[in-house]
């Protein structure tokens, strides 16, 4: 079950939590991050999760997206993260989907119903300021309880029309 429901200015979506295990990352997909290292990676049935070091190396990224489609294979994408360097958020992501045609999305709902698990922990609490670091950017008020995640934000329409089923 998924839901959206309006909250004053934003929007707030209510997810299923993704958990991720640790796993050995494909031959070749650190470098397609343009990365030497990683501090923990992990999938879940979507998605390889990759953790660095710093905000700075998020936001520094360019992946090369041929060789990235090359070794993400049967998964989405590819979630980096870490720990934000601004106070006012908790950490930072960055979304490819190079193999299903998105090279960066811009602010991942999904990506952070894997996030959520991973950073409450370590965190030390439930509620997690987020910011995806794409060139659009956006934040999001995350926070875990239980099984699900519901993601906070402010959204803009983009696409409206009928559905007829």
């Amino acid at each position: 079950m998924l839901t959206a429901a309006r909250r004053t200015d934003a929007i707030e979506l209510d997810f299923p939590a993704l958990e991720r295990r640790k796993a050995d990352p494909p031959v070749g997909l650190l470098g397609a991050l343009g990365l030497s290292r990683a501090l923990f990676v992990g999938a879940n049935q979507h998605d390889y999760l990759v953790e660095v070091e710093s905000a700075e190396t998020v936001r520094a990224l360019q992946p090369d997206f041929a060789r990235l489609r090359e070794v993400t294979g049967a998964v989405r994408g590819v979630i980096v993260t870490a720990r934000s360097d601004e106070q006012r958020r908790d950490i930072i992501s960055r979304f490819f989907a190079p193999g299903a045609g998105i090279d960066e999305d811009p602010v991942t709902g999904s990506a952070h119903c894997a996030l959520a698990p991973y950073w409450a922990p370590k965190l030390g609490k439930n509620e997690i300021r987020a910011y995806q670091a794409s060139e659009r950017g956006g934040e999001l008020l995350v926070t875990l309880r239980g099984d699900r995640v519901t993601l906070l934000g402010k959204a803009a329409t983009i696409l409206q029309g009928t559905l007829v089923v």
